[in-house]
């Protein structure tokens, strides 16, 4: 497994990296409104770290089915003092957004190593800014869009069909001249798929990686897919289904985790590396 350069940093993905989620929104689904004051957002990227988290993941606009529109300007006004505050931790820094505006902002800031972007660098001007940068990227596959994608999601073949879309994403990097070793893919569970469609992809993860070509980012932590398994209506009363399902991408070859638990994460994934080590 080569190494994952992005920015300032190249990170070993020989075990599974932990990415703590930041959203500094006030709508987000699971912890919307806890961390939006610069204040709070600052603390609890401290405690991540604190937990263990490898990558911090900051966010400015809720991507949850349903929810409404930001502005870019106003997601940038979130972030970038956030961001900005963080880039002296020595903590890679990634930056959650679909917008080429909010990239550029970043980038120009120079308070980014990672754009992770749920719509895959398909805004105007996000491919050539993005590959021109000295950044990692992650490519998630959707379908719609965060106002319509759970309405009727359907498809003929969805391992098929996403790890298509993932490749055809990475070869239009590649084209763009943007090297292997900078490139994530994310099949984008709950963006556009019923549960069957995300029981499908988690379990032919190792399919996906070898359609994409490169590492798997996975992000499943409190979603409603696993309340319809657990019957738990709140998220943040999924933590046993977050770390199971965490354990479970690690174990299918996903080499990086984005979750809300960090703590309760990584001392899962030490359990699995310390049983699998002692063979």
């Amino acid at each position: 497994m080569q190494p994952f350069v992005c920015g300032r940093f190249t990170l070993d993905l020989t075990r599974p990296l932990v990415m703590g989620i930041l959203n500094v929104t006030p709508d987000s689904f699971s912890d919307g409104g806890r961390f939006d004051r610069l204040d709070a957002a600052l603390a609890h990227a401290e405690q991540l770290l604190a937990d263990g988290a490898d990558i911090l993941d900051i966010g400015g606009e809720s991507t949850r089915p349903g929810a409404p529109f930001v502005s870019p300007q106003e997601e940038e006004q979130r972030v970038l003092p956030v961001l900005q505050k963080l880039a002296g931790l020595g903590v890679p820094l990634s930056l959650d957004t679909r917008r080429s505006s909010v990239m550029r902002a970043a980038l120009d800031a120079g308070a980014v190593d990672l754009i992770n972007d749920v719509s895959a660098l398909e805004d105007d001007g996000a491919l050539p800014l993005v590959a021109a940068a000295n950044v990692g990227i992650c490519l998630m596959h959707k379908q719609g869009n965060p106002d319509n994608m759970q309405q009727r999601p359907q498809y003929r073949d969805v391992v098929e069909e996403v790890g298509d879309y993932l490749a055809r994403r990475v070869a239009l990097c590649r084209e763009q001249g943007v090297a292997m070793e900078r490139l994530l893919a994310d099949p984008g569970f709950g963006f556009g798929k019923t549960l069957e469609h995300n029981l499908a992809l988690l379990r032919e993860l190792p399919r996906l990686e070898a359609m994409a070509g490169v590492p798997l980012l996975v992000g499943m932590s409190r979603k409603s897919m696993l309340g319809a398994v657990t019957g738990e209506q709140q998220p943040d009363q999924r933590l046993g289904a977050s770390v199971a399902v965490a354990l479970l991408a690690a174990q299918r070859g996903a080499r990086i985790i984005r979750v809300h638990d960090v703590k309760a994460t990584r001392q899962a994934l030490q359990m699995w590396q310390a049983l699998e080590a002692s063979n």
